[in-house]
């Protein structure tokens, strides 16, 4: 059995055993804000490394980007002198089981093109100033039921959590630059290796970027299809609320084809996106989002993990699509960087009565982060069905650390999606954005689909 950290009284272990969260437990006390940039980092990780040596301790991340660096030439490795420590695979997997998840260890025995180059622990992960000054000053709440915030956006709600959805809305509100355009790629990867190209522009803003802060509003999301010709002039656009017992999710979709827009009430839960042939489900894109309603939340405690970090080896814009990382069943294994972290460990399990395909999923996100790094999904009878390995990097310019790829494993069929990727697109990612409401109405809609 892995080692859990015992990070929870036994009141507070009642309350996450049933699942419940209330008010009363979300508000820091001044001696737990005291610990900010003590004990434990601004963000509410702890701050020393482990008693083995490690995991380091944190010492302020990777806050600039390497000298005579610019955003034409992608994120460069910081760590390229970096060697592997040692990598598991199908053969030596157990022997390093407490630090692995069962859908880690499930790739590794199902696909030999499957391993784990470990790599020296890097805690890179560093945000502005005026992100810490926020964790600080802000005192959100769950509304009662504990499927809303209440009380304001802060980057980190709860930077001490005692539940589940407390641990988890820390992942849905986390600071990802106030707004951001970018174009990206995804491949989704048959069993017999065959893929196809899909090209999306994304354009999301947080509330406080738009000229007209709008109330009860976490972002503005719209993205549309620029590739391929069949999906291209599709458009998504979504009005996120921080509280969403106050008021649910607003949706709206362009169809070129039908030259019309309409409302998407069932763009949520487990409404399967396009262009991903059925491998990622509305509430898995960014890992996880939207009303956590359909599950009881579980705060399991702390691991440590081997997981995907500081993956600035898949940032390289010499890297082809399909000549370098596209591989039948996972994407090239060289690839990827794992390094052991504390994770924070979530099992969201669905309520009776209510729909989802998935059963039981279990969340790690990243302490310095509150980034869902992993996702393992079980089906409706218990079976394990899908891994999300999610690899990150700190975008250093930004300070920012966000995902460098998002990848869905099937493992009944040895599909994936492989998604999030930049190493064709010529424009680079632009953090900081503002944005205007006006864009984000329905009525813009059919102007950008029919561009």
């Amino acid at each position: 059995m892995k080692t859990i950290y015992k990070v929870l009284g036994a009141a507070v272990a009642t309350a996450c055993l049933a699942g419940v969260s209330t008010p009363a437990l979300a508000k820091l006390t001044d001696a737990e804000v005291a610990r900010l940039g003590a004990d434990l980092t601004p963000m509410g990780a702890e701050k020393a490394g482990n008693k083995d040596g490690t995991i380091p301790a944190w010492t302020g991340g990777l806050c600039a980007p390497p000298a005579g660096w610019s955003p034409e030439k992608g994120y460069t490795d910081p760590f390229a002198g970096d060697k592997i420590k040692f990598t598991i695979n199908k053969a030596n997997a157990a022997q390093y089981k407490d630090k692995l998840t069962p859908g880690t260890l499930a790739m590794l025995n199902k696909y030999d093109t499957f391993k784990m180059n470990v790599y020296e622990t890097r805690r890179t992960a560093c945000y502005p100033q005026e992100v810490y000054d926020e964790v600080k000053t802000i005192s959100p709440k769950l509304s009662i039921e504990g499927f809303g915030i209440a009380g304001g956006r802060s980057p980190v709600p709860f930077p001490i959590p005692k539940t589940g959805l407390e641990a988890i809305w820390n992942h849905q509100q986390r600071y990802l630059g106030g707004g951001v355009s970018r174009d990206y790629d995804s491949f989704p990867v048959r069993g017999n290796g065959d893929s196809y190209h899909i090209r999306v522009h994304e354009y999301r803003i947080f509330n406080q970027n738009l000229d007209q802060p709008q109330d009860n509003l976490l972002l503005a999301f719209l993205s549309y299809f620029l590739a391929p010709a069949t999906l291209e002039g599709t458009v998504f656009l979504v009005h996120e609320p921080l509280d969403q017992v106050k008021q649910a999710r607003s949706a709206w979709i362009y169809n070129a084809g039908q030259r019309r827009v309409r409302r998407a009430p069932d763009l949520a839960y487990d409404n399967i996106n396009d262009g991903t042939e059925g491998m990622r489900v509305t509430d898995e894109f960014d890992a996880w989002n939207g009303a956590p309603d359909r599950y009881d939340w579980k705060l399991v405690g702390k691991q440590e993990v081997y997981i995907p970090y500081n993956s600035f080896k898949m940032s390289d814009k010499s890297l082809k699509y399909d000549k370098d990382m596209i591989r039948k069943n996972t994407p090239n294994a060289d690839l990827m960087r794992y390094e052991l972290h504390r994770c924070w460990v979530i099992e969201a399990t669905l309520k009776p009565g209510s729909k989802h395909i998935y059963g039981k999923r279990v969340f790690y996100l990243d302490e310095d982060t509150w980034t869902v790094v992993y996702h393992d999904a079980y089906d409706t009878r218990g079976n394990l069905w899908r891994v999300g390995l999610h690899p990150m990097i700190q975008f250093y310019d930004a300070k920012v650390p966000w995902y460098r790829a998002n990848i869905w494993h099937d493992l009944t069929n040895g599909n994936y999606l492989f998604s999030l990727l930049d190493n064709e697109v010529k424009t680079p990612w632009k953090f900081g954005e503002k944005g205007k409401w006006a864009d984000f109405q329905p009525d813009a809609l059919r102007r950008i689909g029919t561009k």
